[in-house]
């Protein structure tokens, strides 16, 4: 029997997204995850593991509601950010019937998701600024039910306009969901669109505790959204989706205390990261650092250094970007601590004394 055979057609042919663990590399600095990089001391406290977790725990609920501006019905909580993708095209898209449509150069995630259920994947590139083509845009709504936007993006680091988020809101109210991944919004909380959720019920937020709140590997996100769409959300999710030692730690992490060392780890990659922009610029191997709000930067590498490939063969790990849609020789430099971005500037300006590969 041919196993392969009898998988589905759509998922034999599908690319699967090559996270930061799957390819692997062996290294000392690990600059390619957009994680925190030091470790978290909460630690799970007991619980009766014997009994099945409540399927969304009031706790954490109202904390994150509090935390994010919202209300409680307005949160769906849910494993990591990436379920929260998953759920909306469950919910809302009919296979081989229905689209999505994203902006290249961005989150992975959502195409495979998609092509996953076998829904058509629409993309309109962003311009040249890493803003909203919104003509282009208008022109390819038939039959899209989702359209995602991700503002900090992802590996650009840019917040798109709140002017063209609006515009998109009134282009596609009636007629299809927004959905905006704010997986870095806690790094520059003031360009959320959370308070928008009143006014536009087909707008929908995705949200994570893996970035700030240095939880990558707790796998626990949120959806905010009306009430409505959390409704149907509920008819899809698993019937447990957070473990009870990941909803106690993530309820540790939105307390007072638990919020405190969040802001005082964001105030810790802002300045790394301004640190790093600095000294970026005096490496005669990189052409253009990009701006950046989240805790990762984009940058555009002179190819005759062959920065990636050095690095990784002496430990220092970064994500190469350059197969995405205008992205040509740019790697994602995710924050490290002071020590590790010193490193990264100490390397790559050792590449000056030998810029070609042996």
């Amino acid at each position: 029997m041919n196993i392969f055979q009898l998988a589905r057609a759509n998922v034999r042919a599908l690319e699967p997204y090559q996270s930061a663990r799957r390819i692997g590399g062996k290294g000392s600095i690990w600059l390619n995850a957009n994680e925190y990089p030091q470790p978290t001391f909460y630690m799970p406290r007991s619980g009766n593991l014997n009994r099945y977790p409540d399927c969304q725990p009031k706790g954490i609920i109202n904390s994150y509601a509090s935390y994010a501006g919202v209300q409680p019905n307005q949160v769906l909580a849910c494993r990591g950010a990436d379920e929260g993708i998953e759920l909306m095209i469950r919910a809302f898209c009919e296979p081989g019937q229905d689209a999505i449509l994203f902006c290249p150069p961005t989150y992975g995630m959502y195409r495979v998701s998609a092509e996953t259920f076998g829904v058509e994947c629409r993309t309109v590139p962003a311009l040249d600024n890493w803003q909203l083509d919104l003509p282009e845009i208008y022109t390819r709504l038939n039959g899209v039910k989702l359209v995602y936007i991700c503002s900090p993006n992802n590996p650009t680091g840019n917040i798109i306009n709140l002017s063209d988020t609006r515009k998109l809101l009134e282009m596609t109210d009636g007629r299809t969901l927004l959905v905006a991944d704010e997986a870095y919004i806690d790094f520059c909380p003031v360009a959320s669109l959370a308070s928008l959720l009143t006014d536009y019920p087909h707008l929908v937020i995705l949200r994570t505790l893996s970035k700030a709140f240095a939880l990558a590997g707790l796998r626990c996100g949120f959806v905010l959204a009306n009430a409505d769409v959390i409704e149907l959300l509920l008819k899809v999710i698993a019937p447990y989706p957070l473990s009870l030692p990941v909803a106690d730690i993530a309820e540790q992490a939105l307390s007072a205390e638990g919020l405190r060392q969040t802001s005082q780890r964001i105030a810790e990659i802002n300045s790394n990261r301004n640190f790093l922009i600095s000294e970026l610029a005096k490496c005669p191997c990189v052409c253009v650092v990009f701006p950046s709000v989240s805790n990762y930067l984009l940058v555009c590498f002179d190819p005759a250094y062959h920065v990636f490939q050095t690095l990784w063969d002496q430990g220092t790990i970064l994500r190469d970007q350059s197969k995405q849609t205008g992205l040509s020789d740019c790697l994602r430099i995710t924050i490290g601590t002071r020590l590790e971005c010193q490193s990264l500037v100490v390397a790559l300006k050792a590449l000056t004394l030998s810029p070609t590969l042996p």
